[in-house]
C-alpha cells in the first residue's frame, strides 16, 4: 500500500488535474480527515502505510473532490466565526465574507439591555448562532423558507448551546412572523442574478441550494422585499444589515425610504468588494 508521502503526491497531481486550486493543501486535509489525524502527523509520519481500508475511504473522497463536490460537503462541517457548523447540500457554506454582518452585529447588540433579533434566511444558523454565542443577553427568531434548512439551524444551535434563545419559524421573508419587534434584522439573502449563475465555480452552481444563492431575477427583489418591510418589525431606532452582491450597492441604497431610514451606509469586504449594507431606523 501507499505511504503518505506517495499518497499526497498521487492525489495533489489528480486534484490539479481536476482544475482544483491549492491541490496539495486540499490533498492534505482530505487525508487527514480520512485517518482522522492532524497535519503534524503527516508530516512527522511520511512513511506510513494506508491500511486497505483507510485507502479505499480516501479514494473515495479524493474521487469526490475530483468531481467539484465542496470540501466542506464531504466532511459535513465548516468552521465559523470560531464555531463549528454542520452543513448539507441544503444550506450554504458559509463564507469569510459572512462573518462581516457578525461582527457589525456584534456591535449593536452588545450596546442595547436585553437585545433581541432577527435572522431572515437562517440557513445554517451560522449568523444567528454565532450572534447568540458571542452575545449571551440576546435572543432571536430565525425565519426560513426550507423546510430542510430549519433542520440544520436546528441542530448548529443544540451543538453551539444557544437553542433555548433561538426561535426558527419557516416564512417567506417575514410571512411568518406576528406582530414582533426587533433591535436588529439581518440577513444574507439570494442575491445572485440568475444569468450568473451559470459562471459560478462547480462547488456552488452544482452543489449548493439555487434558492439561497439567487431569487430566479436580478438578484435584487429579497432584497428591496426586506428593505421595504423591516420597518415594520424593527423597533424604533432599530438597525437593518445586510449582504449584498458585486455592483448591487447603488441600486439598493435607492430603496431606502429617506424619511424611514438614516446612517445609511456600505462597508467593502477583504477583496474591496461593496459586501454589507447598514441602515438605522429613523427613531419615531
Amino acid at each position: 500500500m501507499p505511504n503518505i508521502a506517495e499518497s499526497l503526491e498521487a492525489v495533489a497531481n489528480a486534484l490539479q488535474s481536476a482544475e482544483i486550486a491549492e491541490a496539495r493543501r486540499e490533498a492534505s486535509s482530505l487525508l487527514c480527515f480520512a485517518l482522522q489525524k492532524n497535519r503534524a502527523f503527516l508530516i512527522a509520519h511520511p512513511e506510513y502505510e494506508l491500511q486497505s481500508r483507510e485507502m479505499g475511504y480516501f479514494q473515495s473522497i479524493v474521487n469526490r473532490r475530483a468531481n467539484r463536490e465542496p470540501f466542506h460537503h464531504i466532511t459535513g462541517v465548516k468552521e465559523f466565526y470560531g464555531l463549528e457548523f454542520q452543513v448539507s447540500p441544503d444550506v450554504l457554506i458559509p463564507r469569510p465574507e459572512t462573518e462581516m454582518l457578525v461582527a457589525r452585529g456584534i456591535e449593536i447588540l452588545r450596546e442595547i439591555n436585553k437585545p433581541t433579533f432577527c435572522e431572515v434566511g437562517i440557513g445554517s444558523g451560522c449568523i444567528a448562532v454565532s450572534l447568540l454565542h458571542h452575545v449571551e443577553k440576546a435572543t432571536a427568531v430565525g425565519l426560513e423558507i426550507s423546510e430542510a434548512a430549519i433542520v440544520i439551524a436546528h441542530l448548529n444551535a443544540k451543538f453551539n448551546g444557544v437553542s433555548g434563545r433561538l426561535k426558527v419559524l419557516r416564512s417567506d421573508v417575514f410571512s411568518g412572523l406576528g406582530e414582533e419587534r426587533f433591535d436588529l434584522i439581518v440577513s444574507n439573502p439570494p442575491y445572485i442574478p440568475i444569468e450568473d449563475i451559470g459562471r459560478l465555480q462547480p462547488e456552488v452552481k452544482d452543489f449548493e441550494p439555487l434558492i439561497a444563492l439567487s431569487d430566479g431575477a436580478e438578484g435584487l427583489s429579497i432584497i428591496e422585499k426586506i428593505i421595504r418591510q423591516s420597518p415594520v418589525f424593527l423597533k424604533s431606532g432599530g438597525s437593518l444589515v445586510l449582504e449584498i452582491g458585486v455592483n448591487q450597492a447603488e441600486s439598493i441604497v435607492a430603496m431606502f425610504d429617506l424619511k424611514l431610514w438614516e446612517n445609511i451606509y456600505i462597508v467593502p469586504d477583504f477583496h474591496k468588494i461593496p459586501r454589507m449594507v447598514c441602515a438605522t431606523l429613523i427613531l419615531r
